[in-house]
């Protein structure tokens, strides 16, 4: 009798300290919205090892709901500013806009020694490290789309490489002596042409056949080496 009446006192104290498991934060469910967002973002743009540090920014008076809410993406163009819109389905259809601030870092190209203007990079200028790049849109992640490719001003050792500071390199140059050649059904065909345009590779540009006088359009494969830009016929 007296166990049972130890059990009885007991039991209902046990549970009452039990501890709940409280529903997320209004700020923990927009934070994992916005990290959504930037691993998608990630993901497309094929940034390696990417990493986020979020800060979420209520507004001044935050929502107050008693279960999940909804959380709908405004804007996520600025990774230093993205908005979204957060509403509380049990009290109605008002919402409130919440802002996250995010750093982004990622392995990207960087710069390993400097490069004047107009200089071709070689293995030796780049170099893979963690960078941030919150503020940069169009880092080259992969070493190998920078080395060739030329620099459009000067770069500092350090830096890290962005897409928009290269060029590529130009291959063929207006008045060049050109080799003209088309496979055809497993036969290569070729004969000398003279170009009209300058291109870079993969540039389609105008070519006259030196034996023939015609003009024709074909695309930079290398240095002074030029394809049909259909793959058609060589005219000779």
């Amino acid at each position: 009798m007296i166990l049972r009446a130890v059990l009885v006192l007991v039991l209902p104290l046990a549970l009452a300290s039990a501890p709940v498991c409280a529903a997320p934060s209004v700020a923990t469910q927009v934070e994992e919205a916005a990290r959504a967002q930037l691993e998608k973002q990630a993901s497309a743009s094929g940034l390696r090892a990417p990493r986020f540090e979020l800060a979420v920014v209520p507004p001044r008076a935050p929502i107050a709901c008693p279960g999940p809410v909804e959380v709908e993406t405004l804007d996520t163009r600025q990774p230093n500013r993205m908005r979204f819109a957060v509403r509380c389905p049990q009290t109605g259809n008002s919402r409130l806009e919440y802002i996250v601030r995010a750093r982004i870092s990622a392995e990207v190209v960087v710069m390993a020694a400097p490069v004047a203007a107009n200089e071709a990079l070689t293995e030796s200028h780049v170099t893979v490290e963690q960078r941030d790049i919150t503020s940069i849109t169009d880092p080259v992640i992969d070493p190998n789309d920078a080395v060739g490719q030329t620099s459009r001003r000067m770069l500092r050792a350090g830096d890290v490489l962005r897409n928009s500071s290269l060029s590529a390199p130009v291959l063929v140059k207006r008045g060049d002596a050109v080799v003209m050649i088309a496979r055809i059904e497993g036969i290569e065909v070729s004969t000398a042409g003279e170009a009209l345009d300058a291109g870079t590779k993969g540039a389609t540009i105008r070519v006259r056949n030196s034996t023939s006088g015609q003009t024709l359009r074909m695309r930079v494969v290398a240095p002074g080496t030029v394809e049909p830009s259909e793959m058609s016929r060589l005219t000779r």
